[in-house]
């Protein structure tokens, strides 16, 4: 069986998790006797498309404009022109190779058309659509567009081609699945796929102690590693480790980019927050080495979305054995999943004293543990790469 994988981010190009969630997505595939091929964008290159095997993956990256941390209408511009590109840029590539199924991820919502395109190509071969959040909902929700706006008609324009375009949608949660159908309407499409991690070797250190360079090695280290944006809320994450200045053995290390980074840097620095590391993006191999260092793994979902999303840094933190500590918005089921393995300590945004609190209580070294432990239970019986490609298999394989 031959299958292209399509997502926007790809390693060792990215440290997204996105990126190391379809990269290793793709190498259990290929245990598995599948031919993969990977299709991705890549803003650096000068010729069309250049092709290469990476860790036994077939990689294909096309020439686009830049379409991560850069301003919102340029990204959206050349997000826009992603399908035209990605056809125009292989078309002769397709035309010598055969593929009998399609899996893509979004976000990014533009892949619509590629996907259509592929299908005839192809002869209507299934597709599976990868489906990790609402857009444009969630910029809905949180402000950045107004409902009914040119803008959105023009974004759920392109929404509803990359929907049309998937024999299966699967979604992340089963609250997502309720709320897709009322807009959607399409059952018979729907499945349910949770984030997936391959269980990592947690024993190997390649790289200096960040504690030691960063003189943090007394402090309780409260974790939060991936995009730092707008749906993030990273000023429910400054606004807990300000009231934690009052605990001298807290400390606070942000590590990515994203749209609020300077934001964030801003807040540190004009309240003098002692107790917080903000630093750049890493490398995939350092990111894993911080997090078999870090005692608490923090997550924030903007309190205005009204979709539920399951953030892919949770699955580093279980990966490691590191309790959870995060805060999301009204009625996510995330909370309820975490809560019923008793995996880490969930509030709702908003409720900045209970945060505050669930940070308290992880001061204690023992119960770090306790839960600690339970989070890597979570991550074993619900969230393993070898389950989801039973379930992506068994849809395309029907």
């Amino acid at each position: 069986m031959n299958i292209l994988v399509i997502t926007d981010d790809y390693m060792p190009n990215s440290v997204k998790i996105s990126a190391k969630m379809m990269h290793e997505l793709s190498q259990e595939l290929i245990n598995r006797g599948v031919n993969v091929t990977v299709i991705t964008p890549d803003s650096n290159l000068k010729q069309k498309y250049t092709q290469e095997i990476f860790e036994t993956v077939n990689v294909i990256r096309f020439k686009t404009g830049v379409i991560k941390n850069t301003a919102k209408v340029k990204r959206a511009i050349n997000e826009s022109l992603l399908s035209l590109k990605a056809w125009f840029y292989l078309k002769d590539y397709f035309k010598r190779n055969r593929f009998d199924a399609i899996i893509y991820y979004s976000p990014t919502i533009f892949w619509g058309y590629f996907i259509s395109k592929l299908k005839r190509y192809y002869k209507n071969i299934p597709s599976y659509l990868i489906l990790r959040d609402f857009f444009p909902q969630w910029i809905i929700d949180a402000g950045i567009i107004k409902k009914d706006s040119i803008f959105e008609k023009y974004f759920r324009f392109f929404e509803k081609i990359s929907y049309d375009s998937a024999d299966f949608i699967a979604l992340q949660s089963p609250k997502n699945m309720e709320i897709f159908l009322k807009q959607y309407q399409k059952p018979e499409k729907l499945k349910l796929l949770y984030n997936w991690t391959k269980i990592s070797n947690k024993n190997k250190k390649e790289i200096e102690s960040y504690r030691d360079k960063l003189n943090l090695n007394n402090k309780v280290l409260y974790f939060y590693g991936g995009n730092i944006g707008h749906a993030q809320d990273m000023m429910n994450i400054m606004r807990v480790a300000k009231k934690m200045m009052i605990y001298s053995e807290a400390h606070f290390l942000l590590i990515g980019k994203g749209d609020e980074f300077d934001i964030v840097s801003k807040f540190i620095k004009d309240n003098n927050l002692t107790n917080t590391t903000l630093l750049p993006s890493v490398p995939q191999n350092v990111f894993d080495d911080i997090l078999s260092e870090i005692d608490v793994g923090l997550f924030s979902l903007h309190k205005k979305h009204s979709t539920h999303n399951f953030p892919g840094k949770l699955l580093g933190y279980m990966n490691y054995s590191i309790p959870i500590l995060g805060s999301v918005n009204s009625g996510n089921d995330l909370k309820e999943l975490v809560d019923s393995y008793n995996a880490g300590l969930v509030s709702i945004n908003g409720e900045d004293e209970i945060f505050f609190e669930n940070a308290v209580k992880f001061l204690s070294k023992d119960l770090r543990k306790t839960i600690g432990f339970n989070s890597f239970k979570l991550l074993n019986e619900v969230f393993s790469v070898e389950s989801a490609v039973n379930s992506i298999l068994t849809c395309l394989k029907k």
